[in-house]
């Protein structure tokens, strides 16, 4: 099965909901090609906007035309769509509640030879924690389809995190369980819960594979919608799991596995281990040689769980 890029998803949604809504409209910042928002430019190019190489002002059109009626998606480089444009974005768009859709690529290290000032390992924390603001980090494109269509029918901002590398497929295509703020367990196992969003979820059923050869049998979650994260899932969880262990392309601090602590610390208290980027800036190289050096195989995951039974 060919490795699909969720941004590719991102694009080919977009040409099927502007070609029934008229008052949809996509804002990019000089990088229609790369986010793949330049697909719908070409059937609907009157619902397309290219706004330069300026985000903050691309958002703050964007609050514009969502005050005007509008459901505005807004599409640049992870990086720069919500570092560079922060304050457009937490006081233009999610402190009105305005119907803007952040939709952000090339996030994480899988950037890969662009290095460090391309890549983001912070935009989930950033996103997380802006009031009103919904996060979800798909885990393919399948998945990530479906998110796009879910935050169109969802007044209000939301942040969809998305990648530039291909991903193995998840799901199947037309078979996604995708509800906004429900977690998806993808395998039932015993003791142990991996808990990943986004390209982290193949991560975590290859180590499911390996751990199973040596007699443990994790549960896997995909944890796609951060916040609000399923709280729910989570207790019923820690009722019969006695290690969480959360894996994201991500830095460890303000992600999925900060938004899990939080919950197990207050609700059901329990032993978690995160899998992440541990408070470092990424680097260039190829995305599978920074997966390995900085912690996010399948292997790196099979070693944590390992570690860390009772």
């Amino acid at each position: 099965m060919a490795k699909i890029a969720t941004r590719e998803a991102y694009g080919k949604t977009l040409v099927e909901l502007a070609e029934k809504d008229d008052h949809l409209f996509v804002l990019d910042a000089d990088l229609s090609g790369s986010t793949k928002s330049g697909m719908m430019k070409k059937v609907a190019p009157h619902q397309h906007f290219n706004m330069g190489i300026a985000e903050s002002n691309m958002m703050a059109v964007a609050a514009g035309m969502a005050a005007s009626g509008n459901t505005v998606f807004a599409s640049s480089f992870a990086m720069f769509a919500t570092g560079r444009a922060y304050e457009q974005i937490r006081n233009s768009i999610a402190y009105p509640k305005l119907n803007v859709k952040i939709c952000a690529s090339h996030a994480g290290i899988t950037v890969g030879e662009d290095g460090a000032s391309h890549q983001t390992v912070e935009d989930i924390s950033l996103m997380r924690g802006i009031p009103n603001m919904l996060v979800v980090c798909p885990a393919d494109a399948n998945a990530a389809s479906e998110a796009v269509k879910a935050v169109y029918k969802k007044e209000g901002p939301c942040y969809v995190r998305l990648g530039r590398s291909g991903v193995d497929e998840v799901y199947t295509e037309g078979a996604v369980p995708f509800t906004l703020g429900k977690g998806n367990v993808l395998h039932k196992g015993e003791k142990v819960a991996i808990i990943a969003c986004g390209m982290m979820v193949q991560e975590a059923l290859l180590a499911k594979e390996q751990l199973q050869k040596e007699g443990i049998n994790p549960t896997i979650v995909d944890m796609h919608t951060i916040k609000p994260i399923d709280e729910e899932l989570l207790v019923s969880l820690a009722q019969t799991h006695t290690l969480f262990v959360t894996c994201e392309e991500h830095s460890i601090i303000g992600g999925l596995g900060s938004a899990v602590a939080e919950v197990l610390v207050q609700k059901a208290p329990r032993k978690q281990v995160m899998v992440g980027i541990r408070d470092l800036f990424g680097e260039s190289g190829t995305p599978a040689e920074l997966l390995s050096k900085y912690g996010l195989t399948a292997q790196h995951i099979v070693e944590a769980v390992k570690k860390n039974m009772e």
